[in-house]
């Protein structure tokens, strides 16, 4: 708290009369106020609202304390009591802040799981052990192909009988065939059957099974043996047989291309006897229109292999199924006439295996790629069979195993 401020007025009281020395000078320095006494005069209240601070009358000497707050007193008209310095309240005491509440205690985050393991990766199963190729099973025997059209007196090969529709392959074996180049699981040692067996003479052809098939000569005696069970065919001719084709295979009716037969092969086992005259070829023979085309794959002849039909054009040499092939062209017009309507004179195409086997299997189809390779192109193909051409002799043929698919 500051001391309270003392008045000029007090001031000049206490000094007049120190200079003065007399008490009445001090006395007439306030002469208005009628009560003041030579001592002097006490001073007016001080205000009423003063807190603490009672303004006190001017003594002889002393000056009245302001209150600390008090309002200014009412002065008297001309009283010489000092008026009491107002004293100034004292401001309150600035509470203290009060402390700010600690905040509360952070929760401690939960422990993270720690991850699992992660599972071990299991072991690669062993591949299984590749089955063993296995017998080819028959192959399944295609649908069964319609009846031709009656073989034409001229017609070599007879007009083309209407096909029927191809019977869906059978399941081969474990390991399924083999491919082109494989060694062919055929049965060799397959004999023909001593049963059910249909002898059929002279020109004509059917179906057995799921195959067709057909004999053709230009002289007579000649027959062949179906089986409707089996795919296996016979055949024997005589003398007077002169050019004679005996086959059973598949047919496509109007024809085929190339590109729509997918996979064609054969399987095949024979066993010969006699002679076959002064040329002959066993293997497999068709024909295809738009060219128009005979043609040939020669695995075996009753003449020493390779053959060669004379009048050929070589267009190189190709392997397949194990085994090297010659490749020809020939011009011909043929013995009795073509599978073409109105085509008088024709191509032959040839693969001549240049060492005679009997029993295997031939993958059509890489012939007819071999030949599109060599500038021989085929057109819609017509059939694709296992086959017997002589061309005189006296002799028979059988084949235990005579089967031709298409997938």
């Amino acid at each position: 708290m500051r001391p309270p401020r003392r008045s000029l007025r007090s001031i000049c009281v206490i000094t007049s009369c120190l200079a003065a020395a007399t008490l009445v000078a001090c006395a007439q320095s306030d002469p208005a106020d009628p009560t003041g006494s030579a001592g002097g005069s006490s001073s007016g209240d001080a205000g009423a609202t003063g807190t603490g601070g009672n303004g006190a009358g001017a003594g002889t000497s002393g000056a009245g304390v302001a209150g600390t707050t008090g309002a200014t007193g009412t002065a008297g008209t001309t009283g010489s009591g000092v008026a009491g310095t107002s004293g100034a309240g004292d401001a309150g005491t600035t509470g203290t802040t009060g402390t700010a509440g600690r905040g509360g205690t952070t929760g401690s985050a939960g422990t993270t799981g720690t991850a699992g393991s992660a599972g071990t990766t299991g072991a690669a199963g062993r591949g299984g052990a590749t089955g063993s190729a296995g017998s080819t099973g028959a192959g399944g025997r295609g649908g069964s192909i319609g009846l031709g059209g009656s073989t034409g007196a001229a017609g070599r090969g007879g007009a083309t009988g209407t096909g029927g529709t191809t019977g869906t392959a059978g399941t081969t074996g474990t390991g399924g065939t083999t491919g082109s180049g494989g060694a062919a699981a055929v049965d060799c040692s397959a004999t023909i059957p001593t049963s059910g067996g249909t002898m059929h003479s002279g020109t004509s052809q059917g179906t057995a099974g799921t195959l067709s098939w057909s004999l053709w000569e230009n002289g007579s005696g000649g027959s062949i043996t179906t089986y409707t069970s089996t795919p296996a065919f016979s055949a024997a001719w005589g003398p007077n047989s002169g050019d004679f084709l005996a086959r059973i295979g598949l047919q496509w009716g109007n024809g085929k291309a190339v590109s729509a037969l997918g996979t064609v092969a054969a399987q095949y086992t024979e066993t010969k006897s006699g002679s076959g005259g002064g040329y002959s070829y066993l293997g497999i023979y068709g024909w295809s229109t738009n060219p128009c085309i005979e043609w040939y794959i020669v695995d075996d002849s009753y003449n020493k292999m390779p053959v060669n039909p004379g009048n050929t054009t070589n267009k190189g040499m190709v392997t397949i199924d194990g085994g090297s092939y010659i490749l020809y062209t020939r011009p011909t017009s043929g013995t009795g006439g073509s599978r073409c309507s109105g085509v008088s004179s024709w191509t032959q195409f040839y693969s001549v295996r240049t060492t005679a086997r009997t029993c295997g299997q031939i993958t059509i189809s890489d012939h007819f790629a071999a030949w599109a390779n060599a500038g021989m192109t085929l057109g819609s193909v017509l059939e694709a069979s296992i086959l017997v051409e002589v061309g005189g002799g006296t002799g028979s043929i059988d084949f235990p195993t005579a089967t031709v698919t298409a997938m």
